[in-house]
């Protein structure tokens, strides 16, 4: 029985083998990876799943991501981006520097993340009142200019410059800052191998700032009551979802309910004194939140909430646009609906 269906296999694939060649040649055209990345609009992600606090508020609204769905190119997805009016080519220049690979800008991105969440839960816990110790302060080095001089390396550990301990990214700006162009700094690391290794970094000018050509992501150990714990994906990743971080950590830990049953969706970095960032991809994000039926879309006051509120316009969507400048703005917003 065994002998005569594989002979009925055999049969048939000698009789098609064209076809099927044809189809396999037709597959690897169609996945060859082209010099372009693919954005459209993405949705929603409830953080009330990304993020569990003890003994946290129910509340009935929703606090929420807009996110924007991003794919490498290849044949396939270009061809439909000349296609579907709302996916984006944007070529590899754009995305991935070239002294860089997609492998580091995925590390950058997934060390972004987690400094944002950290800010969010600072940020929301000491307007909630709530107890958070940080106990030891990391600084990691996840991007590196093409312009720059130096041998700092992504994944390096900064712990002291020019034989000074640093405690926070500020006093490494102002140590730049304070150096004369061309200085050569001197610059204790951990690197990947979690061995101490001398770093060197050139000081030159952008923008009329003295700097070293280097982006640095802070990492915190600290201790939080309550107790708090992030769920995300490997695929999730990116500072921009920081500020709606900190607002919904913010409406679990109080009783008061921000949402006030709506749901909320926004966009926007924060940092550790509650400042709220530009982002990338505004109108992608945009254009989730109203696929989505969102009653209020929070954007980072600025370049940001002009674009959105052009889009809006141009697109006629029916949708509450917020533009706000730091966590504070939009506690009160959302607290004076």
């Amino acid at each position: 029985m065994i002998k005569k269906g594989y002979a009925q296999l055999k049969a048939m694939l000698l009789q098609n083998y064209r076809f099927i060649l044809f189809l396999i040649l037709f597959y690897f055209i169609l996945t060859l990876p082209l010099p372009y990345y693919i954005h459209t609009a993405g949705g929603l992600i409830d953080i009330s799943e990304k993020v569990i606090i003890e003994n946290e508020y129910q509340k009935n609204g929703s606090i929420n991501l807009s996110y924007v769905t991003e794919m490498r190119g290849n044949v396939l997805t270009c061809l439909l981006a000349y296609v579907l009016p709302n996916w984006d080519m944007v070529s590899k220049q754009e995305y991935v520097a070239d002294n860089e690979t997609y492998e580091e800008v995925d590390y950058r991105n997934h060390m972004l993340l987690e400094e944002a969440n950290a800010n969010a839960l600072i940020v929301a816990y000491n307007e909630a009142g709530n107890a958070v110790v940080i106990k030891d302060k990391h600084f990691y080095v996840v991007y590196v200019d093409e312009k720059a001089n130096t041998t700092l390396k992504i994944g390096d550990e900064i712990i002291s410059v020019e034989g000074k301990k640093v405690n926070s990214m500020q006093e490494y700006i102002d140590i730049v800052a304070n150096s004369e162009v061309d200085d050569n700094l001197n610059i204790l690391v951990i690197d990947k191998n979690k061995k101490e290794v001398n770093r060197m970094a050139s000081v030159f000018q952008h923008e009329d700032k003295n700097v070293t050509g280097i982006l640095v992501s802070s990492k915190y150990d600290y201790v939080a009551n309550p107790k708090i714990t992030f769920n995300f994906k490997e695929s999730e990743s990116g500072p921009s979802g920081g500020l709606m971080m900190s607002l919904a950590i913010f409406n679990k830990l109080t009783s008061e309910d921000l949402t006030k049953g709506l749901t909320i969706v926004g966009t926007g970095t924060i940092d550790i004194d509650g400042n709220v960032g530009q982002i990338s991809g505004i109108e992608y994000k945009l254009k989730g939140a109203v696929k989505a039926k969102a009653d209020i879309f929070l954007t980072p006051l600025g370049d940001n909430y002009d674009e959105a509120m052009k889009i809006a316009a141009e697109k006629k969507y029916d949708i509450i646009i917020v533009g706000v400048a730091t966590f504070n703005d939009a506690i009160n917003y959302l607290r004076s609906m």
